[in-house]
């Protein structure tokens, strides 16, 4: 029978034991040994804890000073204003196979391609430089899908140091955080904090769509939420 998954006070107290213990020897080499360490010290068989209203709710482990990206969801449904393969024939590039496709990073500087990130107030679109619209994204839609995705995340932010080609990790902090919005997004947008992934490509009669990505930097991610609590 599957274990139940950990409540809030439960998470409280297993991390403050985790967090006196001080430095602990990673279980697993790679980018994973994080998560996997605090998991196997913790006993959190499922990855997530149970909140009052949320249910479960999963918990994100960083180490400290990393800015690596990590995906928050991805949002297609009745975006596009222009056809999909015909913004992939139009805008996209050729990889080393000769396949032409639409993988960019959207920012407010144009691609090689002259597209960019426009942001409103309501909205954000990728278009042409020549105004041309590619996709448009409403605001708070985009809040909406992240809530649908996110309600709530655990975040644990660990220091890291190696030790004879070792990986060790010292659990120093804990965060809830709920809640967002279409304001808090588009800011973030703003900012850089969030970026926008197109990733889709030429499938002959069709596009083949992998989702537009929705990422964030993972040091960036409290900005992303109206509350945040200290566990």
């Amino acid at each position: 029978m599957p274990r139940a998954p950990m409540t809030l006070d439960e998470f409280r107290e297993g991390f403050a034991k985790i967090k006196q213990a001080g430095y602990v020897r990673s279980t697993r080499s790679g980018p994973t040994g994080i998560g996997h360490t605090f998991e196997t010290l913790l006993g959190l068989a499922e990855d997530n804890i149970a909140l009052p209203d949320l249910g479960e709710v999963e918990v994100k482990t960083r180490r400290v000073n990393s800015s690596s990206m990590v995906t928050l969801f991805t949002f297609n449904r009745k975006v596009w204003r222009m056809k999909p393969l015909e913004a992939v024939k139009k805008y996209g590039t050729f990889d080393k196979n000769g396949r032409q496709g639409l993988y960019f990073t959207m920012a407010r500087t144009p691609t090689s391609t002259g597209l960019l990130l426009h942001i409103e107030a309501e909205d954000i679109s990728v278009r042409h430089v020549s105004g041309e619209v590619v996709a448009v994204w409403n605001l708070e839609a985009l809040a909406q899908q992240f809530m649908k995705k996110i309600p709530a995340l655990v975040l644990v932010s660990a220091l890291s140091e190696l030790r004879g080609g070792v990986e060790w990790f010292n659990y120093t902090r804990a965060q809830l955080l709920t809640g967002t919005s279409s304001a808090i997004l588009r800011e973030q947008i703003l900012a850089g904090n969030v970026v926008v992934d197109l990733r889709l490509h030429d499938k002959g009669t069709r596009a083949r769509n992998h989702g537009t990505g929705f990422r964030a930097h993972e040091d960036k991610l409290t900005f992303l939420f109206q509350t945040v609590i200290e566990l």
